[in-house]
């Protein structure tokens, strides 16, 4: 199918699966984060400083996402969604345009949604970081 055929959802059906994927995220990060800072604090004593924990989330994320992302361009939500990652040419996105992508997310979302509310005014309806790292979110049909 060509690139100028492929079917974009909607913001809605993309919005419900970023908070399917904030559920999981939960599960993730109490596996892979909390469990082993709880472990470092009640066996060692150790309390590590904000800085250190802030990159463990940052990593332990980027790990999920882009691990996904790079196997089937798509994260468990986006499957029960029926969502998946491309390129505008219809191609599956190349590591680097996915950690690219993770890199850029970050912003957009913390900075009040700004890089989500992008999509409000966006032309094919895409995110900004999508904008930016040459990627698109598209129906897995497609």
């Amino acid at each position: 199918m060509s690139a100028a055929a492929v079917r974009l959802p909607g913001l809605r059906r993309r919005c419900a699966s970023m908070a399917y994927e904030s559920l999981l995220i939960l599960g993730v990060l109490s596996v892979t984060f909390m469990l082993p800072q709880l472990a470092l604090g009640m066996v060692l004593g150790i309390a590590l400083p904000g800085w250190v924990l802030v990159i463990h989330v940052f990593l332990v994320l980027g790990a999920y996402f882009i691990w996904y992302w790079h196997q089937g361009g798509q994260t468990l939500a986006m499957q029960t969604w029926k969502l998946r990652l491309s390129t505008p040419g219809g191609a599956r996105p190349s590591l680097a345009r996915l950690v690219l992508r993770y890199a850029l997310a970050w912003p957009g979302v913390i900075y009040l949604g700004a890089g989500l509310l992008w999509a409000l005014f966006d032309r094919d309806r895409q995110f900004l970081h999508d904008r930016l790292a040459g990627t698109r979110v598209v129906f897995a049909g497609d």
